[in-house]
Order: C-alpha cells, then structure tokens, then sequence
C-alpha cells in the first residue's frame, strides 16, 4: 500500500509542477501586453519546406521595434526584433492549404523585407491594418516602411 502513496505523491507533485507553469504563461503573457499593443500573430522560422515552419506566437509594439515572442515559451526577450525603420511590407497572400492548418483561422501572410532578409508573419486583418498604420506612423526622418502601395488583397 505504501508503493501507492508514492505515486500518489510523485502524481500530485507534478499536477502541481504543470499548473505552476501554466500560471507561469499566464504571468508572462499578461507582462508582455501590460505596456499594450500586442497581437496574435504567427512566424516562418523555417522555409526549407514548402507551407511548414510556422510557430504561433505574440508580437508587440515597442520603443519602435515590432517584437515577437514565442507563445509557449518562459523566455522574457523577444525570439526576432524588427527595426521600424528597417522593415518594409512586400507582399500579402492567403495561406495555402498546408500552411492553414498550422494558422490561426482568418490569417493572412505578410511578407516583411527587414534589412537584407525576407521574414513571413500570419496575422489577423486587423492586426495587418495595425501592423500597416504602426509602419506609416513613423516619425520623421524614418522612410516609408511600406512598398509602392497597400498590399494586394
């Protein structure tokens, strides 16, 4: 009988263990949009494979740097940090199939230009129109961090 409350004691420890983490995500998420301006949006960190290597995460507006932090991660940095001043809006596009399912539903695919390198973000329409006016809201002295028009719908 004693073998039982052993694991009892080990399960119940790490019942404990995974609502301590998950409140820990809780914590962090609500830390990040304490200063507001953040918004659900997915990165391509691996274009090797065609429609793969989305991961869902949370970007944010801050001291005009647009950062994205991992959802599911304890880190308090951001993953990838794009300049302002550095990022310009190539194109828009509707996830294809394959890459839907790893979306959240209603995405729509950016393609960023930030510096030399080509960056995919999947948000909502809103948060594009955020996204755009944040860009066009720069101060001066700043180019114009959108391409030759709005995006194609």
């Amino acid at each position: 009988m004693s073998g039982w409350l052993g694991v009892l004691e080990t399960l119940g420890l790490l019942l404990v263990l995974a609502v301590l983490l998950l409140l820990l995500l809780a914590v962090r998420r609500r830390w990040l949009s304490r200063s507001g301006g953040t918004f659900e949006c997915s990165l391509r960190v691996r274009t090797a494979t065609p429609g793969a290597g989305w991961v869902l995460g949370v970007g944010r507006y801050h001291a005009g740097r647009l950062e994205w932090f991992r959802f599911f991660s304890f880190a308090v940095r951001p993953r990838e940090t794009f300049p302002r001043g550095q990022v310009r809006v190539v194109d828009s596009r509707d996830p294809d199939p394959v890459e839907a399912v790893s979306l959240t539903a209603e995405s729509r695919i950016l393609a960023l230009e930030v510096g030399p390198q080509t960056r995919e973000l999947a948000m909502s329409e809103d948060s594009i129109l955020g996204l755009l006016a944040w860009l066009e809201a720069a101060p001066p002295g700043i180019a114009s961090a959108r391409a030759d028009g709005p995006p194609t719908s």
